[in-house]
């Protein structure tokens, strides 16, 4: 069992120069108390994310971090030119000395893909096409390469990454049909949603590498995420929790608000931080009550990498220093060797 962290970096109600500072702040919390890895999401036009452009945040983490592992979840690869895209990998990659993690994916907000002018009903087949281009570009002393979307002749590839032939894959999956590609490729995989749903994708994950004659004990992580809070006492915990999810779920369905759509996942998310808890998409209290949480989710889900957003919303950086704080001295040790 492994340990990550998520973030959004999502509005918090704060001056934008501040809220990466207290991120960095948590970086550093999440480095030094032994997390394997922090995934950042990639999000435009919305206060869901304001990582627009995640490497020059990563750029920033790699340099407060010395241990820990991280990277984008996701690229979202039609919004990117692959050449740049290309070189920006290898530069993480060497500044963090190799400890760059690579997620990519095609991105499933159509609104977003609109305000970059990404015709979303070709951006599947233009995601294909780039992760190719992606591949070759990382490993090929030349790049060529003639397809739909992209042509190139001749380029040479002076950036290289450290991590051969390229950075640990990962992808976000949420539907078992999702699986087929990530697991015959030996790809990590996050995946968020009720736990039944994720068991369902975790079983077909396992169930395509077993095709491909892939032993399971040598699997790649298979995370779910979940918000999470740790304070001493379960009270503590869901006040902090409470004030906090109502900001961020405002920010995660703002774009559809603004744009009249109907998102179809309120029954995930829904408008409170008890029905989360409700439904077991969350969890706020004492490290016990943390412990039993995970301990339970992820015996259900069968996953072995959990993934905590232990920052979201107005949350106040000293609270979320502290549960990272608990959640690493009094939750993760229970786990170790698991």
């Amino acid at each position: 069992m492994k340990f990550g962290v998520f973030d959004h970096l999502d509005d918090a109600g704060i001056a934008q120069e501040q809220l990466f500072d207290n991120r960095l702040r948590l970086v550093e919390a999440y480095d030094r108390t032994g997390f394997y890895g922090y995934h950042v999401a990639e999000h435009h036009a919305t206060p869901l994310g304001l990582a627009a452009s995640p490497g020059i945040y990563l750029s920033a983490v790699a340099q407060h971090t010395k241990q820990l592992r991280f990277g984008p979840m996701v690229y979202l690869l039609p919004f990117y030119h692959p050449i740049r895209l290309i070189e920006e990998i290898c530069m993480l990659d060497r500044m963090s000395h190799g400890r760059f993690q690579l997620g990519v994916g095609r991105g499933v907000s159509q609104l977003e893909s609109a305000a970059y002018d990404v015709d979303f009903q070709k951006s599947g087949k233009q995601y294909h096409e780039g992760f190719q281009l992606l591949m070759k570009g990382l490993s090929d002393e030349v790049l060529n390469f003639d397809g739909e979307y992209y042509r190139f002749k001749d380029i040479p590839m002076i950036l290289k990454p450290l991590q051969k032939p390229h950075p640990p894959l990962w992808y976000g999956l949420v539907f078992p049909d999702q699986a087929t590609w990530p697991a015959a490729n030996d790809v990590n995989i996050i995946t968020l949603g009720m736990s039944d749903g994720i068991r369902a994708v975790v079983d077909r994950y396992h169930a395509e590498r077993a095709k491909h004659g892939k032993d399971r004990s040598t699997s790649p992580l298979v995370g779910v995420t979940r918000h999470v809070v740790v304070a001493k006492t379960d009270d503590e915990a869901m006040k902090i929790a409470r004030r906090a999810y109502v900001k961020w779920e405002n920010s995660f369905y703002w774009l559809w608000e603004r744009h009249k759509a109907d998102p179809h996942i309120r029954h995930i998310y829904p408008g409170t931080f008890d029905e989360l808890v409700k439904i077991g998409n969350g969890v706020a209290g004492s490290p016990e009550t943390v412990r039993k949480y995970i301990a339970q989710e992820t015996e259900k889900t069968d996953t072995n990498y959990f993934v905590s957003w232990l920052c979201f919303g107005d949350m106040a950086v000293e609270d979320a220093l502290t549960s990272t704080e608990l959640f690493a001295r009094e939750v993760m040790p229970t786990f170790a060797g698991k």
